[in-house]
Protein backbone atom coordinates (compact mmCIF):
# COMPACT_ATOMS: atom_id res chain seq x y z
CA UNK A 1 0.00 0.00 0.00
CA UNK A 2 1.27 3.81 -0.11
CA UNK A 3 1.11 6.07 1.80
CA UNK A 4 -1.88 7.74 0.04
CA UNK A 5 -3.76 4.35 0.38
CA UNK A 6 -2.90 3.93 4.41
CA UNK A 7 -4.51 7.56 4.88
CA UNK A 8 -8.38 7.51 5.32
CA UNK A 9 -10.43 10.61 6.14
CA UNK A 10 -12.23 11.36 9.01
CA UNK A 11 -15.95 10.69 6.81
CA UNK A 12 -14.72 7.46 6.07
CA UNK A 13 -13.34 6.77 9.83
CA UNK A 14 -16.66 7.62 11.20
CA UNK A 15 -18.79 5.84 8.40
CA UNK A 16 -16.90 2.77 9.54
CA UNK A 17 -17.59 3.40 13.30
CA UNK A 18 -20.86 3.79 12.60
CA UNK A 19 -21.37 0.56 10.50
CA UNK A 20 -19.35 -1.77 12.89
CA UNK A 21 -20.31 -0.64 16.40
CA UNK A 22 -23.17 1.64 16.15
CA UNK A 23 -21.68 4.54 17.64
CA UNK A 24 -21.28 8.16 16.34
CA UNK A 25 -18.10 9.80 16.63
CA UNK A 26 -17.26 13.07 16.15
CA UNK A 27 -13.41 14.67 14.27
CA UNK A 28 -12.45 15.81 17.70
CA UNK A 29 -12.64 12.11 18.87
CA UNK A 30 -10.95 10.75 16.35
CA UNK A 31 -8.00 13.40 16.22
CA UNK A 32 -7.84 12.64 19.94
CA UNK A 33 -7.26 9.01 19.50
CA UNK A 34 -4.56 9.51 16.95
CA UNK A 35 -3.01 11.84 18.83
CA UNK A 36 -3.06 9.02 21.26
CA UNK A 37 -1.61 6.69 18.55
CA UNK A 38 1.03 9.26 17.75
CA UNK A 39 -0.39 9.89 14.64
CA UNK A 40 0.67 13.57 14.03
CA UNK A 41 -1.48 16.20 12.81
CA UNK A 42 -0.97 19.24 11.48
CA UNK A 43 0.76 21.51 14.07
CA UNK A 44 -2.84 24.10 15.29
CA UNK A 45 -5.30 21.21 14.00
CA UNK A 46 -7.60 20.23 17.38
CA UNK A 47 -6.62 23.34 19.71
CA UNK A 48 -8.54 24.98 21.90
CA UNK A 49 -9.84 28.68 20.91
CA UNK A 50 -9.39 30.41 23.66
CA UNK A 51 -6.73 29.05 27.35
CA UNK A 52 -9.30 28.03 29.35
CA UNK A 53 -11.39 25.99 27.21
CA UNK A 54 -12.70 22.79 28.25
CA UNK A 55 -12.65 20.13 25.25
CA UNK A 56 -14.76 16.74 25.61
CA UNK A 57 -12.23 13.75 26.35
CA UNK A 58 -13.41 10.75 24.01
CA UNK A 59 -15.33 8.34 26.23
CA UNK A 60 -13.58 4.71 26.35
CA UNK A 61 -15.65 2.97 24.06
CA UNK A 62 -15.39 5.09 21.08
CA UNK A 63 -11.93 5.25 21.75
CA UNK A 64 -11.86 1.45 21.15
CA UNK A 65 -14.23 1.68 18.30
CA UNK A 66 -11.77 4.37 16.84
CA UNK A 67 -9.12 2.27 17.34
CA UNK A 68 -10.53 -0.85 15.84
CA UNK A 69 -10.91 1.60 12.38
CA UNK A 70 -7.63 2.58 12.46
CA UNK A 71 -6.41 -0.79 12.42
CA UNK A 72 -8.91 -1.80 9.73
CA UNK A 73 -7.52 1.16 7.04
CA UNK A 74 -3.99 0.43 7.91
CA UNK A 75 -2.84 3.56 9.95
CA UNK A 76 -1.81 2.03 13.59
Amino acid sequence: MTDAEKKATYQEIKDYVLEHSGLKVSSLYIAQVKQKCGIIERENYNKPKSEDAKQPQCPPEKEKAIKEALKHFGMV
